[in-house]
């Protein structure tokens, strides 16, 4: 999922809000998802953590915290960026 979600910002411009990866994501793999799935009702989640994943691997901008101590860059509120 990391590299799926990476793909799809990519597709964005590089940054985007959440709730515009959630809706390109659902119209590039939507279809995919079966019912009987587990996916299909928890891809909201998977999402999310693919992007605690990819922040991890430095692949992703951190959130944006008030307690940023370390002078990372980070994405704006709200926002979601690829590094």
């Amino acid at each position: 999922m990391p590299d799926l979600l990476y793909k799809i910002i990519v597709e964005l411009g590089g940054k985007a809000t959440m709730m515009s990866i959630f809706k390109k994501f659902w119209e590039k793999h939507g279809k995919e998802l079966s019912l009987t799935d587990d996916i299909f009702y928890t891809w909201n989640y998977d999402i999310r953590w693919a992007a605690t994943q990819l922040r991890h691997q430095g692949r992703m901008k951190p959130a944006f915290t008030k307690e940023n101590t370390h002078g990372t860059p980070m994405s704006p509120r709200g926002i979601w960026e690829i590094m």
